[in-house]
């Protein structure tokens, strides 16, 4: 039987090396992490510099180290909010109606260069907003109900075009909730929200 061996047959039960420990040995813990009950540590041979030595030695372990019983620190980040939209000033007011799953209408004052995605979830309405409206879902998809207004709004890009075509219950007067900005020309939109959407994004697609 080696000598190695041996000697690692005779250590008693083990346990892990404290934290504590420094210098070489506690850089290289995961080699050399066990103590025994007899004060003595199990090392490899290349951090006591034995050339040619047995490949584990024994060590005394430092007096009064006890394994370190300290919680892991955990630390979270503030949860980031979409959907703060600031109140407008009188006689600056916009109106949008959004008309929810339900079919229930709710006729809000917006200020100009709201989005409808930031909108509905500073009101509390069922726009999900999956990619935090970076045009990279369809999950804010809007129908807007009269032609009109579908005209007054900027032609859709490609990257929106791709993103409806996702979208659940897709209509001629569909668009992203997060690329519609409110502008004079938008006053009294109305919009409604489909019965249902689906959550693919363009990551999935890569």
């Amino acid at each position: 039987m080696s000598t190695s061996r041996a000697l690692a047959r005779s250590l008693p039960r083990l346990r892990c090396v404290p934290r504590q420990l420094s210098g070489p040995i506690a850089q290289h813990s995961r080699t050399a992490r066990c103590y025994s009950k007899m004060s003595m540590i199990a090392v490899p041979s290349s951090l006591t510099g034995g050339a040619g030595q047995p490949s584990l030695r024994l060590l005394r372990r430092p007096t009064g180290l006890r394994p370190s019983r300290t919680a892991a620190a955990f630390s979270t980040s503030r949860a980031v909010s979409h959907g703060h939209v600031d109140p407008p000033k009188p006689g600056e007011e916009l109106y949008v109606t959004i008309i929810d799953k339900e079919g229930a209408e709710h006729k809000i004052a917006v200020c100009k260069g709201d989005n409808l995605l930031d909108i509905a979830q500073a009101h509390d309405l069922e726009m999900e907003g999956a990619c935090g409206g970076s045009c990279a879902c369809s999950t804010c998809h809007v129908i807007v109900t009269d032609q009109d207004y579908y005209d007054k709004m900027p032609e859709p890009d490609d990257d929106e075009n791709d993103m409806l075509d996702l979208a659940f219950g897709l209509t001629e007067t569909s668009r992203l909730g997060c690329q519609v900005k409110m502008t004079p020309e938008l006053d009294g939109l109305k919009v409604k929200l489909p019965s249902m959407t689906r959550n693919l994004q363009s990551s999935d697609f890569k």
